[in-house]
Formats: C-alpha cells, sequence, structure tokens
C-alpha cells in the first residue's frame, strides 16, 4: 500500500477525474477536471487509465510526501517543481520513493494544474465519479493538509507516454470559438455583434462554475422580463441582469434562468479553463457543424 501524504494544499486542491456524466435530468452536473486535456496527458504519462483520479491544484503550491515508492506527472499549468528542493520537469514522468516531497510552487502560466499518481488516487466515488463537485458539494472533500491519499489500482499496461509536450501558452487576446444561441435572438443585433466585436477580460470573479467576462459594456437585452429554467452546458455564455457575460465551465449548473447567447466550442475548454484574472479573450463565430466535437 503506498499514499502521498498532504503536507499543504495551496489554495484550492481537489480530486477530480473525467467527471459523472449523464444525470443532468436528476440534477447532478458532469463536473470532473476543469482542464481535460492536462488530465489526461497526466494519466498518460504514468500509464493509467483515462478516467483515473488526479488532483486539480488551483495556483499551486500544493506539497506532498510520498509513503511508498510511486509515480507520478504534473501537468497543466506551467508551475516550478521540485522533489526534495531539487528542480525537476513537468510533464514527464517522475519516481519518488518513501519520505520524497514533491513541490508545486505558483504558476508562472495558466491557472490549473494536474498530479497523477500511476494507479490514481483512490478516494471513494460518488454516482460513479471521484469528483468534487464544488457547486451541488457531491464527492470527495476537497484536499486538505494531513490527508492521506491512497494510491488505487487504475492503471493501465506500461508504457507510458515517456514526455508529452506541454502546451503553447495561450494568446492574449485568446479566440475561442462560439457557436450563437440558443438565445442569440434575446439580445439586440448590436449586443450580438459587440459579443464577437469586443475584446473581454477574464475577471477576479472565476472558479470551477463559471468565469464573469468584462468587457467596454452590458449586452442590451431585445426581450425583457424572466425567461423560465432550462439546461445549461460547459461553454455557455450565460448573461446576467448587469449584461456581462458568464462563461460556464466544468461546475456550472445544470440549469439556469439567464439568456445563452453563445456557447464555446467544447475543443477551445480546456484553454478556457487555464484563464487567470486579467486574461482577455475574443470570440469567434462558427456555424454548427464546423464545431469540433
Amino acid at each position: 500500500m503506498a499514499w502521498l501524504e498532504v503536507v499543504r494544499t495551496g489554495p484550492f486542491t481537489t480530486v477530480q477525474d473525467r467527471g459523472r456524466p449523464g444525470y443532468a435530468s436528476i440534477g447532478v452536473g458532469e463536473s470532473g477536471a476543469a482542464d481535460r486535456d492536462a488530465h489526461d496527458s497526466a494519466n498518460r504519462l504514468v500509464g493509467n487509465h483515462s478516467d483515473a483520479a488526479t488532483l486539480e491544484v488551483t495556483l499551486g503550491g500544493l506539497a506532498v510526501r510520498a509513503a511508498g515508492t510511486v509515480s507520478v506527472a504534473v501537468t497543466g499549468a506551467r508551475n516550478p517543481i521540485t522533489v526534495n528542493s531539487e528542480p525537476r520537469p513537468d510533464y514527464t514522468m517522475l519516481h519518488l520513493t518513501a519520505g520524497d516531497l514533491l513541490e508545486i510552487a505558483f504558476a508562472s502560466e495558466g491557472l490549473r494544474s494536474y498530479v497523477a499518481v500511476r494507479g490514481g488516487f483512490d478516494v471513494p466515488a460518488v454516482i460513479g465519479s471521484r469528483s468534487t463537485d464544488t457547486l451541488s458539494g457531491i464527492g470527495p472533500d476537497p484536499v486538505a493538509e494531513g490527508d492521506r491519499l491512497l494510491v488505487g489500482a487504475d492503471a493501465g499496461d506500461w508504457p507510458a507516454d515517456e514526455i508529452i509536450p506541454p502546451p503553447v501558452a495561450p494568446e492574449d487576446p485568446l479566440m475561442m470559438r462560439v457557436r450563437l444561441g440558443p438565445r442569440d435572438d434575446w439580445f439586440t443585433p448590436a449586443s450580438v455583434e459587440a459579443l464577437l466585436r469586443e475584446t473581454w477580460t477574464v475577471s477576479s470573479d472565476t472558479n470551477r462554475v463559471g468565469a464573469r467576462l468584462e468587457g467596454p459594456g452590458p449586452l442590451h437585452r431585445a426581450v425583457p422580463g424572466e425567461m423560465p429554467s432550462e439546461a445549461m452546458v460547459a461553454g455557455a455564455l450565460q448573461v446576467p441582469p448587469n449584461g456581462q457575460p458568464i462563461l460556464l465551465l466544468a461546475d456550472h449548473p445544470v440549469t439556469g434562468g439567464y439568456p445563452v447567447i453563445a456557447v464555446v466550442a467544447e475543443a477551445d475548454l480546456p484553454v478556457a479553463a487555464q484563464l487567470r484574472p486579467g486574461h482577455r479573450v475574443r470570440f469567434h463565430r462558427m456555424v454548427a457543424s464546423s464545431i469540433p466535437r
């Protein structure tokens, strides 16, 4: 038996896998890793199945001590990494022996990093997933100092990928592809045009549920009044009464009562999950048939 003991958590660390899809009809969101690409890369590097649980570390600051011999990998945001105070690389497999201290410093680029251990983290599954849903409270509690995170048995066959090139840092402003609707007709034509023309900035009000965006002015409604709640998806650009859009992310609600002016392409969501406050974004319209799934 092996585990990682949490020495420091950093600002916010949770256990995540690929989520619990298929339960929206009973009010349970999908949740899962906000940056699926980085989560999957970490698992590939240690030879895990893609759904093995990883640690999602916001900004950095995590420190864990190995109990037993374990293989780990760190991906996602570009964080300086040390083992026993010696610098080590990200996006490759690292071998730890009993007593080794893995430390992840605060990120120079990006927002969320992922720590995989060969075998995955063996925390109790809830509705088929080990993910922490911060909106509903379903899943394990956020990681706390002193936790002993047991290593599971979700490893695949060797060999693992020896190295995966890290992604290029997102441009500023970052161009994200969107499909207009389903409620773009609730907004004035000038506001729909402004969504696609103007540059928006990620505000300090950002978490796993979503990121509030700030622009040169509000998006104005053409249809007044309230609308019935309807289904929400990750990537939806929901516009509350103040006219500043919210980009919904992994822990988004399953329904919402504000109109959705557009939806970001699913393929662009991993990089969206890495946007820090102050990063700028622009939106490029795509027709539905050309948006990758």
